[in-house]
């Protein structure tokens, strides 16, 4: 039978996240099943899907402990966990040692209040007699509530106590009737059902009763309760001021001041073990929807202000295994979850505070909640819990989010995290840099005020130092972020250009390398002699070697292009560029990237850079192919390729006079294309009605036919050699907006165009 189900039935599991528990001593492992049922024929038929989670208890789990060992025994007993993961095992078990207790000698970590001083000691023989009690009147329903406690209390008994359901339905029973009557009977009785949720295979019982649905009807009610207080409060404290007798009335304000801390105390431990319930049973995701649709978010967000360390420390992390599905976060954002959770990030407590950073990591995912934390001050907070080791990893991960968005970048400038960063970076041992710092980095160094900070001093220096020793590609990649600024920044990596030649031209092809052609791409310096270096290191062949199609990876070949875009800037390298062929490597790659827009872009760029010099723009005229692309290409759809090609075709037009009829030409019939075919018909048809069409149409049939006509009637152009394209974009006009939305290299048009523009201005008389 088994074997047959076998063969209809096929499981199939993904594993997902490792993490510790919240609040016990044990890993949590996610993962999804789904199961299939197949057809005789071994066809699916019928499948479904599941979010589950493997709780790992480490029962021994002490100071003692050796946690090598542990890691690997949970590794092997947990086919869930792939051995790969021995470190990360290792890592939260090293976490959970160092974290707060969450129990003692075994037992569950929730303790009871004395609520009623009673020192008795209860028996599991005696639960038909503990049972009668919760007949009687309201104390001893509370002390026979806290009798079955102390039975549940003990793991071993718990199965015993499962089968009595006579039991469980009488504790079920008044919680539900009485649960407003006393704080304490609400506790005891949650608290025994709470020590069912603890373990997977009880959770039955707790469906059964229904006691996730009371328990949310408990916080509700408590909360409730609590708001009235306060409203009560308030209305004796106004009387207080109005009244005749202030004295009088401010005792009783003070009086019934503290009777409402006394309540609270007691209410946040009922809400907290009720908290603890549904968090134990949201393991299932069945039960979690549930919850959600119940309002669970709400309830748990209302909670926030409390100042149980204790009960936030619950709520916040249940917040957090929530926030990790859409609909949760969505509801959470709208009941402003950033306003209500930003004061706990100063708090004292280091295991709130770790489960807040992480709640925040998983809010951090959306545009509008990071804007939230930008706008309630949370950057300089998070700023500032950096350097602590047990809350760095997250914080990082926050601050890189954070660090995503462009308006965001600039305010890290006015933090102590540009300092923080460079200080943990070149202090970090081993070739590595931690992900989550180096992130953060790189995007720091796209803006240009944080890259004059992190070059001050020796900083540049050193962080070039560490990229060419080990070789990391992620530092050359924040090195190349600060080369693109402008100003003094760029001037700084001179001293740097020979190491950064040495290792392109070493042969290798691997991501430090393309990051090292990246940074040199960048740095477009007046004072740098490109033809020399370009001799010296041997690059003119390396360059020509990459330029051949698929010879290296795309990502490669479009350094390379930017590269020599930057280095045709310079007269004399523009003049090594043509006479060694490479203008030929370029349009073969031409042909070969033709639907690739960043490589078109970044190759049209270089025939506008060997344009623009005296000495190169003949070669580039009379290799014909190119002007015939750039013609081509005036009307890609790209904007920033037309804005390009139609600005160099503007200088081979006032350097070549075939050339400029012909791309005259070209202009006037794409423009008027339309009224072209339109009197071509008008043609076709003088031509089939003879004279008829003389007398009214002799205008226009004379004058507009012949295409020599056409282009002898300047009338029909734009004035100056413009294009209506090229008359909306800057470098024409001289406007100063030269930012290119679908590029990465936004900023290297800007100067080369505008000094084309001045120079056309000057030439037409403007």
């Amino acid at each position: 039978m088994q074997e047959e189900v076998a063969r209809y039935l096929k499981k199939k599991v993904k594993v997902g996240s490792l993490d510790v528990h919240p609040t016990e001593k044990a890993l949590v492992v996610n993962y999804e099943l789904e199961a299939t049922i197949l057809g005789q024929l071994g066809d699916a038929m019928l499948g479904d899907k599941k979010e589950c989670q493997k709780i790992i208890r480490l029962k021994s789990l002490n100071n003692n402990t050796d946690v090598a060992a542990l890691a690997q025994e949970v590794v092997d007993k947990c086919k869930l966990i792939h051995p790969s993961k021995l470190s990360e095992v290792q890592h939260l078990i090293s976490y959970l040692l160092t974290r707060k207790d969450t129990g003692k000698d075994g037992q569950i970590s929730l303790e009871p209040p004395p609520c009623d001083g009673s020192v008795e000691t209860a028996n599991l023989n005696q639960l038909d007699a503990y049972m009668e009690m919760l007949y009687e009147e309201m104390p001893d329903k509370v002390r026979g509530a806290s009798l079955i406690l102390q039975v549940a209390r003990n793991p071993d008994y718990l199965e015993e106590l499962c089968k009595n359901e006579t039991v469980l339905g009488a504790l079920a029973r008044v919680l539900r009737e009485d649960w407003k009557k006393s704080l304490d009977l609400s506790y005891n009785i949650v608290y025994t059902f709470f020590c069912f949720s603890v373990f997977s295979e009880f959770h039955t019982v707790i469906s059964h009763f229904k006691i996730g649905s009371l328990c949310m009807d408990i916080i509700d009610g408590e909360l409730q309760r609590t708001d009235q207080y306060r409203e009560q409060l308030t209305k004796r404290k106004k009387g207080g001021e109005l009244g005749s007798d202030p004295t009088r009335l401010q005792q009783d304000y003070e009086r019934n001041l503290k009777k409402y801390q006394t309540v609270v105390e007691k209410q946040d431990q009922v809400l907290r073990v009720c908290t603890y319930l549904l968090l134990n049973i949201a393991e299932d995701v069945r039960v979690e929807e549930k919850m959600r649709r119940k309002n669970i978010v709400g309830l748990l967000i209302r909670m926030l202000e409390r100042d149980s360390p204790d009960l936030l420390l619950l709520v916040v992390s249940f917040l957090k295994k929530l926030s990790v599905y859409m609909e949760n976060k969505d509801d959470m954002a709208d009941l402003n979850i950033v306003e209500k959770v930003s004061r706990l990030v100063c708090t004292e407590n280091s295991d709130l505070l770790n489960v807040t950073v992480r709640l925040l990591l998983n809010l951090s995912f959306d545009v509008g909640l990071r804007a939230k934390m930008i706008k309630v001050g949370l950057l300089p907070k998070l700023v500032a819990l950096v350097p602590e080791e047990r809350h760095q990893q997250a914080v990082l991960a926050v601050l890189y989010h954070l660090s995503v968005d462009d308006k965001c970048k600039s305010m890290f400038t006015y933090t102590d995290c540009i300092p923080t960063v460079m200080k943990l970076m070149l202090n970090s041992s081993g070739p590595q840099v931690p992900l989550e710092l180096m992130a953060l980095a790189v995007n720091l160094a796209a803006n240009k005020r944080n890259a004059q900070l992190i070059c001050e001093g020796m900083g540049l220096k050193l962080l070039m130092k560490r990229a060419l020793k080990y070789r990391d590609p992620l530092l050359t990649k924040m090195i190349r972020n600060i080369a693109q600024h402008d100003g003094p920044t760029r001037a700084l990596f001179t001293e740097f250009v020979g190491e950064l030649c040495e290792v392109v031209s070493s042969g290798c092809s691997d991501e430090f390398v393309l990051e090292c052609v990246g940074v040199l791409g960048n740095l477009s310096l007046p004072d740098l002699d490109y033809c020399q270096l370009l001799t010296k290191y041997n690059l003119i062949d390396w360059i020509k070697d990459s330029l051949l199609p698929d010879a290296v990876e795309d990502d490669l070949a479009l350094e390379v292009v930017v590269l020599l875009g930057t280095v045709a800037g310079d007269q004399a390298a523009a003049e090594l560029i043509v006479n060694t062929g490479i203008l030929t490597s370029l349009l073969n790659l031409l042909n070969a990237k033709q639907e690739d827009d960043e490589v078109v872009l970044q190759i049209v760029y270089v025939f506008y850079q060997l344009t623009r010099h005296e000495i190169t723009r003949p070669e580039v005229i009379s290799t014909t192919e190119v002007p015939a692309y750039l013609i081509d290409l005036m009307h890609d759809k790209n904007t920033e390729i037309r804005r390009v090609c139609d600005t160099t075709l503007d200088i081979i037009s006032e350097n070549d006079n075939d050339w400029a009829v012909r791309i005259q030409c070209h202009k006037f019939r794409w423009y008027n294309s339309q009224w072209l075919d339109m009197v071509e018909e008008a043609e076709n048809v003088d031509t089939m009605g003879g004279e008829e069409m003389a007398g009214g149409e002799e205008g226009l049939g004379h004058s507009y036919l012949h295409h020599s006509d056409v282009l002898d009637h300047q009338g029909l152009y734009s004035d100056g050699m413009s294009s209506p394209e090229s008359e909306e974009y800057p470098g024409i006009n001289g406007h100063t907006d030269t930012s290119r939305p679908g590029s990465n290299y936004t900023n290297r048009f800007s100067a080369d165009l505008e000094q084309f523009a001045d120079e056309l201005l000057k030439k037409a008389g403007v």
